[in-house]
């Protein structure tokens, strides 16, 4: 295993990833933040280099403290190899399995191998599906037009307590801090109200991709989710990221907007892997 610190072997592994799209689509975001920047200060392992078969971002050690914070433990995966892949997560030192932590990727493997680590590690693992959902062509759409009074914008950390209650795996420290982070370090995108409220917004996350899409019960049915994701996909391509979501497979409404903007749905699913000690 290697910590591929270098900056020019970084720009080589994301021009590489790119060009393995959309496969690589977790890792190469979360390399590309890396590359510009590393607000979240994360790090790419690989199994060897040049000729690498598995890739894993994680934290930077000693950035998640609290061995009980999934929420910020973020991981993301790709490999080229299932058993190079296995061997870096089994056989080295590359995961830290006293720490909760989350993982993604859009292989079955690494669900697979998660699944592995539940005898081989002695841990609990939660694994969600999500649908991917990728646009390669957001500025062929056509620029939205708000209600007077109405402004685009982005989040604040004055807005960080209401994300905290509205998103459905919120409420405690740990996803209040997890969103303080993402907001302060990514590109948020929301439509404030005429007395400055937000009343819909988006947010990017770590690994490139547009999350925590919301709009006030009050304020549906009216066409600000598909406004702020129209807007925010038209920034995010514009700073040369993919254009991609995860959607929960029962969520329907949200399937229907990113249809209706032009999204295409992967075959591959996204599994998003929450992996706790087993005392925790």
């Amino acid at each position: 295993m290697l910590i591929l610190s270098c900056s020019s072997k970084l720009q080589i592994l994301e021009g590489l990833l790119k060009k393995s799209l959309p496969q690589t689509l977790q890792v190469y975001g979360e390399v590309m933040n890396i590359n510009r920047g590393n607000p979240v200060g994360h790090e790419v392992i690989v199994d060897s280099w040049p000729d690498f078969k598995a890739v894993l971002t994680r934290p930077q050690r000693g950035t998640v403290s609290d061995t009980s914070d999934s929420f910020n433990n973020i991981y993301a995966a790709f490999y080229r190899d299932l058993d190079a892949y296995r061997r870096l997560l089994l056989d080295t030192d590359a995961i830290n399995w006293d720490q909760a932590f989350s993982l993604c990727g859009n292989h079955d493997g690494i669900h697979e191998v998660s699944k592995d680590a539940v005898v081989l590690k002695k841990v609990q693992l939660t694994a969600i599906p999500y649908f991917i959902y990728l646009n390669a062509k957001p500025d062929k759409q056509p620029q939205p037009r708000l209600d007077p009074g109405f402004t685009f914008s982005s989040l604040n950390s004055s807005h960080i307590d209401l994300l905290n209650e509205t998103w459905p795996y919120g409420g405690s420290e740990h996803s209040r801090k997890y969103l303080a982070n993402m907001v302060r370090c990514f590109p948020s995108t929301c439509i404030l109200d005429s007395n400055g409220h937000p009343i819909s917004w988006i947010i990017m996350e770590s690994w490139g991709a547009i999350a925590h899409s919301y709009t006030l019960p009050s304020h549906r049915q009216r066409g600000y989710s598909s406004m702020v994701q129209r807007a925010h996909g038209m920034r995010v391509h514009a700073a040369d990221f993919p254009v991609y979501g995860h959607v929960a497979l029962d969520n329907t409404p949200q399937q229907k907007v990113m249809d209706s903007l032009g999204f295409q749905r992967l075959s591959e699913l996204c599994h998003y892997c929450i992996h706790s000690p087993a005392s925790q």
